[in-house]
């Protein structure tokens, strides 16, 4: 027997409905995962039989009750102490334009069972489930394709008018390890994607690359439904792109990607939303530049200065996903640096001397703890077994400098500046940035040796400008 229970405000929402005639089940999501016994918090209820002139009123007296949506009504329920629980009636929706919202959507609590589940894009969430009695309503045998691990289309007539399922299967594959059907492939193979904006491409991916143990899985499935090709198309040149079997054993750069990719995501579950997004899109991109740059070389094969040439894709693929702050963060400009500079944690380490001065000013690039970060899983993302040590290394020393996630702030300011009788103008930034020079090589370690150094940069007659 399943123990995985519905939550105290579903029950009372089931029973209220019940006491006036209706019966209100769970569906969707939180169904499908019990059956797969994981449980979820994210309960949605339909009524049926309740007119939606009732409804309200039978949910008021059960909590706070929003309404939610615009094009059809949706009752959030929220009781203190326990997760909200979204409550409507059972729906009808007729295609009316392009596009994930291109549908007029009337309630109709009245609807058999098999009608309102028809309209869900996959079998195992077409699955309804009645908390007071524990019975399963499912007229599309989703519990047998959830036993079976697979994805299965409702409807085949309507599963493509809504265009965000292909993306939605791609990322169903990855996170429950579920095989798609072959007519649903040939289904999501024909559906256009053009009419999706980005912010709802995003959010599929990202549930792909954060909730997936191998965003992989969904990856290379989205290469086979042609999904790479036009939703990340940057990605595309990866595939056959050749690499030095010293090196790379594994074969091309889009299975050392994938590789990369799944090493990220399991080795990074520690970091908060936006950074670990930022590692993710760092593994995802970080090899961009190497078509564009492989070549055979005295019997070889190199991708020179590859790390330079990935920023140029990486930006497309941040603009088409309209990829910026995140939470605060700069994942975007981060995103860029991580590409940039992915080589950098093992040439310093390889490097006969480093000094403190290169990390300081690696550290105004890109935070340096990410970059160690995507370095260890582009390290460890290959077949065979590699030393990856100087990930370790490269990050004791830029935590040692306190710069692991930022680079030294400035000991000498414009004030002190001005306090030496210096007029405001273009010449205080000369200056301050050649004692901030100073400082990144450790020349400088108080605020008063910075005014000290710049007292004597004003004493020099035809000191240089700052870098």
């Amino acid at each position: 027997m399943n123990a995985i229970t519905p939550p105290a405000l579903a029950l009372d929402i089931a029973e209220a409905a019940r006491q006036a005639g209706g019966r209100a089940l769970i569906v969707g999501g939180w169904v499908r995962d019990r059956l797969r016994g994981h449980p979820s918090k994210d309960v949605d209820i339909e009524v049926f039989g309740i007119p939606q002139d009732r409804l309200l009123a039978l949910l008021a007296p059960l909590g706070r009750v929003e309404p939610v949506g615009q094009s059809f009504p949706v009752y959030k329920v929220v009781r203190p102490g326990e997760d909200p629980i979204d409550v409507a009636l059972p729906r009808r929706e007729s295609k009316r334009g392009r596009g994930h919202k291109g549908f007029d959507v009337q309630g109709d609590p009245f609807m058999s069972i098999e009608e309102a589940a028809r309209r869900r894009d996959f079998t195992v969430n077409a699955i309804s489930w009645d908390p007071l009695t524990g019975t399963y309503e499912d007229p599309f045998d989703g519990q047998a394709d959830v036993a079976r691990r697979l994805l299965h289309h409702v409807d085949p007539t309507t599963f493509g008018e809504d265009s965000l399922r292909v993306l939605r299967a791609v990322q169903f594959a990855a996170r429950f390890e579920f095989t798609l059907h072959d007519d649903t492939a040939a289904l999501c193979g024909r559906i256009p994607l053009d009419d999706l904006p980005s912010e709802r491409i995003w959010a599929e991916l990202e549930k792909l690359l954060l909730q997936a143990d191998r965003p992989s899985v969904g990856l290379a499935l989205a290469l086979e439904l042609g999904v790479v090709d036009r939703v990340l198309p940057e990605m595309r040149p990866l595939v056959g792109c050749e690499q030095e079997p010293e090196w790379h054993p594994e074969g091309d750069v889009w299975t050392h990607t994938l590789m990369v990719v799944d090493k990220a995501r399991e080795l990074n579950g520690d970091l908060p939303r936006p950074r670990l997004i930022t590692v993710m899109l760092g593994a995802i991109c970080h090899d961009l530049g190497k078509p564009a740059t492989t070549a055979v070389i005295d019997g070889r094969i190199r991708s020179m200065e590859h790390e330079e040439a990935g920023v140029e894709p990486t930006l497309r693929l941040l603009d088409r996903l309209n990829i910026h702050t995140i939470d605060g963060f700069d994942v975007r400009a981060q995103v860029v640096g991580l590409v940039a500079n992915h080589l950098k944690p093992g040439m310093f380490h390889k490097a006969a001397t480093v000094g403190d001065g290169a990390f300081r000013r690696l550290a105004q690039k890109v935070d340096l703890e990410l970059l160690a970060r995507v370095a260890r899983a582009d390290c460890l993302g290959r077949a065979g077994g590699f030393d990856c040590s100087a990930m370790d290394w490269f990050l004791t020393r830029a935590r040692a400098l306190g710069v692991e996630h930022q680079p030294p702030a400035p000991l000498l300011l414009g004030r002190h500046l001005l306090a030496l009788g210096l007029t405001p103008g273009p010449r205080v930034g000369e200056i301050l940035k050649l004692v901030y020079e100073k400082q990144l090589d450790g020349e400088i370690r108080t605020v008063d040796e910075g005014i000290e150094a710049a007292r004597l940069i004003l004493s020099t007659p035809g000191s240089p400008p700052a870098p």
